[in-house]
């Protein structure tokens, strides 16, 4: 029996070389939290009577259901359209209890995809790992670093070892500043996975399709994915996560005990 028929690795291999239909090994895992904006929620447009733009979170649409069907896991939406990662430290977070391990916060794995709305259309200084106050989040700056590092922060307080996954801003071509910006915070994020433990970038930026026209006419509706471009993205977060833990087999050897009061040493 060839063992790598189960693990498909190969140390040469690209992450989404190999697209997973059913969730892969992201199956190991029982419970997972998706923190973000209305890409993260499923949210269609509708045109109104008055011909404005109605906008609608359909969460069983969202990359993070389809992939828990995948997956045969527990997913959680800690997403709404419009989110920023200020709006969910000091606002959304803790009104919805997702930052309290008694109410909803806890899950053995944090895919967070925040920063459009930050970095995009808020322009909010992008900031470093140097904003991070280790010791209490609390006194982090207040640019996109301060508050993201804040909510992975308060993740560890829930649960010092769940596994987290920072998701870049896909490429859109044709460049510009708002291709620059998404390139600085696709740096902040590989920052992020060194700073933080057990965690990595899922760099949909690098190796995720370009959202350039072509795409758009398949897999949008308006500004916002159609259903299949969100089954679409389900499909690529499950490819990457599945590259990553094969790849880093025993990183996720105990996931088993995250959430329990055991370990092996």
């Amino acid at each position: 029996m060839d063992l790598k028929q189960f693990v498909n690795w190969d140390e040469n291999e690209k992450p989404l070389e190999n697209i997973v239909t059913d969730g892969g090994y992201v199956g190991i895992f029982r419970t997972i939290a998706c923190i973000g904006d209305s890409l993260s929620s499923g949210e269609f447009e509708s045109t109104r009577e008055d011909g404005k733009i109605g906008y609608h979170d359909y969460y069983d649409y969202s990359w993070g259901q389809y992939l828990a069907r995948m997956a045969g896991c527990t997913v959680k939406n800690f997403s709404m359209g419009g989110m920023t990662a200020k709006c969910y430290c000091e606002a959304f977070g803790p009104w919805n209890g997702y930052m309290d391990k008694e109410r909803k916060g806890h899950a053995q794995a944090y895919i967070i995809a925040l920063g459009v709305n930050d970095i995009l259309n808020c322009k909010m200084e992008l900031g470093t790992t140097a904003d991070i106050c280790r010791e209490d989040c609390t006194k982090n700056k207040d640019t996109f670093a301060g508050y993201y590092g804040r909510i992975v922060q308060q993740a560890l307080n829930m649960e010092p070892r769940a596994k987290f996954f920072f998701v870049t801003i896909p490429d859109h071509g044709g460049g510009g500043e708002r291709e620059k910006l998404a390139d600085g915070h696709a740096a902040l994020m590989h920052d992020m996975a060194a700073f933080f433990p057990s965690a990595y970038v899922l760099d949909i930026r690098k190796y995720g399709p370009v959202y350039d026209e072509a795409f758009r006419q398949k897999f949008f509706l308006g500004g916002h994915m159609n259903a299949a471009g969100y089954l679409l993205t389900a499909r690529i977060i499950a490819s990457y996560m599945d590259y990553v833990i094969r790849h880093n087999m025993e990183d996720f050897a105990q996931v088993g005990f995250i959430g329990t009061p055991h370990e092996r040493k």
